[in-house]
């Protein structure tokens, strides 16, 4: 006799923002949360997480002691139904170190890097969601084997509530605006 299977409650029913909140941070791992489902992400590679490291660091350092640039923790766009998105560097307000959960206005910038089987949510959906959240930058990281990433970065036109190009880098990123940063990504 065969055991039947039975999917979690979590895999058909919508989470709220209260249960979400009562959920401990290994429950959270790995996960983002959309309309209220909960959306499971693989592991990022060594390459990814490279890359991440590497830009929000760079980013901290320009930054200044206003803001913080981090990774791997959650960025609560809404509560009803509930949207959680955990983006692979964010630079929020340095004030809000502790503020949980960090929402849209405490975030000046995001920075996705896209992964097989990413491409369309970081490339279409997330900056969709990013824009109309008021998040007013957003960088996203194309990888190449073999070559310098690739930054594409925006900025929001708050007028008409989407982002706006602010230019490609390969390699190495300049820019004045959210703050004066060079990143160079050739040492992956």
């Amino acid at each position: 006799m065969a055991a039947e299977r039975v999917a979690p409650a979590w895999m058909h029913e919508q989470i709220t923002a209260e249960q979400y909140d009562s959920w401990t941070a290994e429950q959270c791992a790995g996960i983002e949360i959309v309309d209220g489902m909960v959306v499971v992400s693989p592991s990022a590679s060594k390459r990814h997480n490279r890359l991440a490291r590497i830009l929000a660091n760079a980013l901290d350092t320009a930054a200044g002691p206003e803001w913080n640039a981090d990774i791997d923790f959650d960025v609560r766009l809404q509560d009803v139904p509930l949207s959680n998105r955990r983006p692979d560097v964010v630079v929020y307000r340095a004030e809000t170190i502790d503020v949980a959960p960090t929402r849209p206005q405490h975030v000046l910038l995001i920075v996705e890097i896209v992964s097989p089987g990413s491409e369309t949510t970081d490339r279409i959906v997330k900056p969709e969601q990013y824009a109309k959240a008021g998040i007013a930058f957003y960088w996203r990281v194309e990888q190449v084997a073999g070559e310098a990433p690739m930054v594409h970065t925006y900025q929001l036109d708050s007028a008409g509530g989407v982002y706006r190009d602010g230019g490609v880098f390969a390699g190495v990123v300049t820019v004045a605006a959210p703050f004066a940063v060079t990143v160079d990504l050739r040492q992956i």
